[in-house]
């Protein structure tokens, strides 16, 4: 096994997933094997209690794993499926050496952070990289691993130590440390400086680590001289820094590694250069199209994107991807316009005229409506407000999980008349509950309760849009993450109403997906397209939304509808098969890795 560290310096938010996931591009398309591991050296046992203000989005894994969104780059650029135990946290560690200790395992000894803690760090690594993770029986040849934070950070420490130790432990040809810092300009001088980058790997050197690749970030291209002084001041060859300057869009990233030859540098240190074990030339005719069909977009495709963490557009980063995913595939520019639905409602314009009138502008200018996941009260109202005004004025629209249970309240109130209709979560003595607590769920206990993981969905209609867009399978697994569902006593009164629920659990009784079927596009979901999505396989859901919002539904659906499913089980889009099945049951900006404001376009 080969191993690939890859860290970060100066500051944090320089795009070490990004990077990490793009080296991981690189190695797969020279025919190797690759699976990664994130450390996050916070103290939560996962990312499941954390908020999206504080931590981005939790993306979830098959195995019901909730994670650091980073997990979510390598599963989408390297098209594999992770477990949660690819994600290492402090709190993991030090709970998997308290419960060591007191089993007795340590017979005695004092349990110190050398070398126990360290010992269960690189033991992890090593046990969790021999896992597979392409569908196949067969382990990787390569893991890429990012260490979270910056270095220097007190709670990474441990893993400093750990990593130093195994790097030795491992050997000369197995570990490749690449260090990811900044090279910025200062506006006064107008000159790159490399300081920063000098004081990042003198600190890692200091802790025991020795980097052999330098990837350094910034705005333009870096100048030749500015490399020379680089390699002189932090001893590493010119040939092995790369520059990951601002492109057009994320999927230049892998482009931009292999323009510079950093997977020669890589496979050099790895010992795996000129050996005759890989193909030396990566194969990225795909990345190459794809990057450059997503700068040749012009005609866009509006999406109002209904929440309440539209602050940060991490918290919904898994939902933007499969929209870009699924607007590259047909032809459109995404922009996606942040609607904060707190603005939506009455008592905004009284409170906040200014923000009410901007919210229902974008509202009301958009091709398409999507409310996203979301938990609490906060909010509701303005969610519920934009799935009745997508309902009443034909607008494609799609609702996932908390999206799809408020477009059954705002359905429950408008249609059939039940004012006090309301969801336990926000208001617990609701007499007309249409969305209920699960019996299953933990009332105490908050980490790791909820119905987690893929499980299966049974399509009851045929021919309605969602098993149209799913190429006529029977069932699809998707993914969830949620503590409440649709009412199943009440199912019988919606659908003899109008509201039709297409896809149901195995049981009959948990409500999956929602349609109007006289509706141009109107689909809820229980669970979570967004994370299945990839870019070279869009959700088929975001697919229909995009679609739908730019005059495209009856096309795709009559293309995807004859289509012919390779599985003899008709099942997509194929988790089933998946190693991690439960049974039981970026692009955003124009300029940089990340973006914010009122509108992205993407």
């Amino acid at each position: 096994m080969k191993y690939v560290l890859v860290t970060g310096g100066v500051v944090s938010g320089l795009g070490k997933g990004v990077t990490a996931s793009s080296i991981g591009v690189l190695l797969k398309a020279c025919g190797l094997r690759v699976t990664s591991i994130k450390i996050d050296p916070y103290l939560n046992t996962d990312a499941g209690t954390m908020s999206p203000f504080e931590h981005g989005e939790v993306f979830v894994l098959d195995d019901g794993g909730e994670v650091d969104l980073d997990l979510g780059n390598y599963e989408r650029f390297l098209d594999i499926k992770l477990t949660r135990d690819n994600n290492i946290t402090t709190g993991k560690i030090y709970q998997a050496v308290i419960d060591k200790e007191r089993r007795g395992d340590y017979l005695g000894k004092t349990v110190q952070v050398v070398p126990h803690i360290t010992n269960e760090i690189q033991e992890w690594i090593e046990r969790v990289a021999m896992n597979p993770v392409d569908g196949t029986d067969k382990p990787a040849d390569v893991c890429v691993i990012e260490l979270g934070g910056t270095i220097g950070d007190i709670e990474s420490m441990p893993f400093i130590e750990a990593l130093g130790q195994f790097s030795y432990r491992v050997g000369a040809g197995n570990f490749c440390l690449v260090h990811v810092s900044l090279v910025p300009v200062l506006n006064v001088v107008g000159e790159q400086k490399t300081k920063p980058t000098q004081h990042s790997v003198r600190g890692l050197r200091g802790l025991g680590l020795m980097p052999d690749i330098l990837a350094c970030r910034s705005t333009e291209p870096l100048e030749e001289n500015v490399k020379l002084k680089l390699s002189q001041f932090c001893q590493v060859p010119v040939s092995n820094i790369v520059n990951l300057h601002d492109v057009t869009n994320i999927w230049h990233i892998p482009l931009l590694l292999r323009d510079q030859r950093a997977h020669e540098a890589i496979l050099r240190v790895l010992g795996l250069w000129n050996v005759g074990k890989v193909p030396q030339e990566p194969k990225l005719s795909e990345w190459t199209e794809r990057a450059s069909k997503f700068d040749r977009l012009k005609s866009p495709v509006r999406i109002a994107m209904v929440g309440k963490y539209t602050g940060i557009s991490d918290s919904y980063l898994s939902v933007l991807k499969a929209l870009l995913h699924a607007s590259v595939s047909l032809d459109r520019k995404l922009v996606v316009d942040w609607v904060p639905s707190c603005d939506l409602e009455d008592s905004a314009a009284k409170e906040t005229p200014d923000a009410y009138e901007k919210a229902w502008d974008l509202l009301k200018g958009a091709n398409g409506v999507l409310v996203p996941g979301g938990f609490g009260d906060r909010g509701v109202q303005g969610k519920i407000l934009a799935a009745k005004y997508a309902r009443e004025n034909n607008v494609p629209y799609l609702g996932i999980c908390l999206g799809m249970q408020i477009a059954v309240i705002e359905f429950a109130r408008s249609v059939m008349h039940l004012c006090g209709a309301n969801s336990t979560e926000f208001d617990v003595a609701t007499k007309t509950p249409c969305v209920i607590f699960m019996p299953e769920g933990s009332t105490t206990h908050m980490g790791a309760t909820m119905r987690l993981g893929s499980r299966r969905t049974f399509f009851q209609v045929n021919n309605c849009k969602s098993a149209k867009l799913y190429a006529n399978a029977n069932y699809v697994d998707e993914r969830h993450r949620h503590r409440y569902e649709v009412n199943p006593d009440m199912v019988s009164e919606f659908e003899k109403a109008g509201l039709s629920f297409v896809g149901r659990d195995e049981s009959g009784r948990r409500m999956e997906i929602i349609e109007l079927p006289a509706h141009r596009f109107f689909v809820g979901t229980q669970f979570h397209p967004e994370f299945n999505s990839r870019p070279g396989k869009p959700s088929p859901l975001f697919l229909g939304l995009i679609a739908a919002s730019s005059g495209q539904l009856e096309h795709l659906l009559l293309q995807r509808s004859s289509s012919t499913m390779s599985s003899p089980s008709r099942c997509f889009p194929g988790t089933a098969a998946q190693v991690y099945k439960n049974k039981a049951m970026n692009g955003l900006v124009t300029t940089s890795y990340f973006g914010n404001g009122s509108s992205i376009h993407i």
